[in-house]
């Protein structure tokens, strides 16, 4: 007996092997993904759920304005199969190290997709009193054929903060699971399941935020840097002014005092600040006037990655505009 309980033995061990070296080469093959910032993250982390996990490169409360890449942002990068990032104007960090450390990945870059609304950057720190007809906002709905005859390449002139209109983290998800079932084709059915029910989340939450932030139209507010405006066109909001335009570098003294004379002269309910950078100006600008101060945060920085993220903070952005404008 001894003999066929050896065999035995072998032969379940051979199986428990084999069994492990199948699930070992089926986790092989899911994509190493890369993604920039944390709302884009978030999105992606909905579209991989059950499959994989992406890794994040700007964590905690860090900017992509001025971010630093890592050693271990630069080994994750050279093992990407896919980079998803908005593009090289917000994220420049990230321009040179993808072409000498994954110059093998797939990128995704956002501001190329179709279907991608896009806005123009607003010139200077005072803006003109709100379009309600949004020409003011410079709406554009590119197609990726016409977004590369109007701009080429170049970002600089449009704003890049996307994902805070969520017509766009719709196109997002979109462009995400199709980039996914390319590379992973085993695992397409997966992503576009994810897809379509993170979809449906989202018109549910452009629903939600549409109901909560309509009495606050008519309420003029300033923000730290021109960040909101996909969220302002998106919900017929009414900034009329920011107090940087580049939020790495600080306004002169003539900036300050312009947005001061700006809040004064329309009467702004709030000016807000951005928990990632210096809250002191703030309370430079409101001084003497009768505006309120709140916080906006336009990627989360307080936030636990993942894929809660992307609601919590538009649900947040929403809660603070509602608050500091007293409605």
């Amino acid at each position: 007996m001894r003999p066929i309980a050896l065999s035995a033995i072998l032969t379940g061990a051979l199986g428990a092997a084999l069994t492990t070296l199948a699930a070992t080469a089926a986790q092989a093959e899911v994509p190493k993904v890369v993604v920039s910032i944390k709302p884009i993250h978030s999105l992606v982390a909905s579209v991989m759920r059950g499959v994989g996990e992406p890794t994040l490169l700007v964590r905690g409360g860090a900017s992509p304005h001025s971010y630093t890449l890592k050693p271990s942002d630069a080994k994750a990068l050279s093992a990407a199969d896919l980079v998803v990032w908005v593009g090289p104007d917000l994220e420049g960090f990230l321009e040179k190290p993808l072409q000498a450390n994954a110059p093998k990945a797939t990128r995704l870059t956002l501001m190329d997709q179709k279907g991608m609304t896009l806005l123009q950057a607003r010139e200077g720190g005072a803006w003109e009193p709100h379009d309600h007809g949004h020409e003011g906002h410079g709406h554009k709905d590119h197609d990726h054929e016409g977004h590369a005859a109007d701009h080429g390449d170049d970002h600089d002139e449009l704003n890049s903060h996307i994902w805070l209109d969520p017509a766009n983290a719709r196109t997002i998800v979109t462009a995400t699971a199709e980039a996914l079932a390319a590379k992973d084709p085993a695992d397409a059915e997966t992503y576009r399941t994810n897809a379509d029910r993170t979809l449906q989340a989202l018109d549910a939450l452009d629903a939600e935020l549409k109901a909560t932030l309509a009495p606050l139209k008519e309420k003029p507010f300033v923000v730290f840097h021109d960040a909101y405006q996909y969220f302002e066109a998106r919900y017929d909001l009414s900034a009329v002014g920011s107090i940087t335009v580049s939020p790495d570098r600080r306004p002169s003294a003539k900036r300050l005092s312009a947005i001061r004379t700006k809040i004064a002269g329309l009467n702004a309910a709030c000016v807000f600040a951005e928990p990632q950078f210096e809250p002191t100006l703030v309370r430079t600008v409101v001084e003497g006037t009768k505006a309120k101060t709140g916080v906006l945060d336009p990627e989360g920085a307080d936030l636990p990655e993942g894929e809660a993220l992307y609601p919590t903070l538009m649900r947040n952005i929403a809660t603070s505009l509602r608050v500091c404008l007293g409605a």
